[in-house]
């Protein structure tokens, strides 16, 4: 079965999380727990149902979700399990096709997201003391 890109449902949003999760714990090891367990709770509450996401699929297993809003990407994850595989790039280029992504935030610490969209074409543009939440997570605005 080739992989799929769909518009994800809330009966996504278990999958969803599982995938941020595992996507976080390998790449986030900034992250207090108590800032996960937050987000945890917090993305499917508040930030999935207010953005269209969309969810990747290969072989019929969801291993990734993105969304873009304004030309911003909200977000683009993919299970542990799949990265470094070209699927993050796949659905960065379908997100682009589709919506045009002009913008990023990335946190500080994320060196492999940063270095991840310098290859695609961005470039540092700012920077911000806290995250998008207000947390203490120094935030990089990246453009191209």
């Amino acid at each position: 079965m080739p992989t799929q890109i769909r518009l994800a449902t809330t009966g996504d949003y278990p999958g969803i999380m599982e995938i941020w999760e595992s996507a976080v714990r390998a790449t986030h090891d900034f992250l207090l727990e108590e800032d996960l367990s937050f987000f945890k709770r917090a993305i499917p509450k508040d930030y999935l149902p207010n953005l269209e996401v969309f969810i990747l699929i290969e072989n019929g297993k969801s291993i990734g979700f993105s969304s873009v809003s304004e030309g911003n990407l909200e977000m683009l994850f993919i299970h542990n399990d799949y990265r470094s595989k070209g699927y993050g790039k796949h659905l960065f280029q379908f997100m682009d096709e589709t919506k045009g992504i002009t913008k990023v935030d990335v946190n500080e610490q994320n060196y492999q997201a940063r270095g991840f969209y310098e290859k695609l074409g961005f470039r540092e543009a700012g920077r911000s003391e806290k995250d998008g939440s207000g947390k203490d997570y120094p935030t990089i605005h990246m453009l191209r």
